[in-house]
C-alpha cells in the first residue's frame, strides 16, 4: 500500500463530512459507554477490596476467595471487550473508514490495491 500526501484541505473536507461524523458517533457511542461499564467495576473492585474485606476474603473452595475471583474477572472481562470491541470494529467501523479511506486515496471503494 503506498501512501499519498495531500494538503490539509482534504482532510479538513472529509472531517467535516457526514459520513465522517457518524464513524465518530458509531465509536463513541460503543467505546465511551465501555469504558465506563469497565472502570465502574474496576472501582467495584478496588472498593470491595479496601473497604468490604470480610465480603472479599470469604472462602468458596480451598484457599480460593472472592477477592481471587473479582481479580481474575477483571482479566476475562478485558479479553471480553476486546473481543466485542474487534468485532464490533469489523461490522460498524471498518466499512465506513474503508470508504473514506479510498475515497481520500482515490481508489474504488471494496478494491485493494497490491505493491510488490
Amino acid at each position: 500500500m503506498t501512501t499519498q500526501h495531500h494538503d490539509s484541505s482534504v482532510y479538513e473536507e472529509i472531517g467535516g463530512s457526514e459520513r465522517f461524523q457518524e464513524l465518530k458517533r458509531r465509536y463513541r457511542s460503543w467505546a465511551f459507554p465501555m469504558t465506563v461499564a469497565f472502570l465502574a467495576w474496576y472501582l467495584l473492585y478496588v472498593v470491595l477490596s479496601g473497604f468490604a474485606r470480610d465480603f472479599m476474603g470469604t472462602k468458596l473452595f480451598g484457599n480460593i476467595n472472592v477477592a481471587l475471583i473479582f481479580g481474575l474477572l477483571q482479566f476475562v472481562s478485558t479479553f471480553l471487550i476486546a473481543w466485542a470491541y474487534n468485532r464490533h470494529s469489523l461490522a460498524k467501523l471498518d466499512p465506513l473508514a474503508d470508504e473514506l479511506r479510498h475515497e481520500i486515496e482515490g481508489a474504488p471503494s471494496g478494491e485493494e490495491e497490491v505493491k510488490a
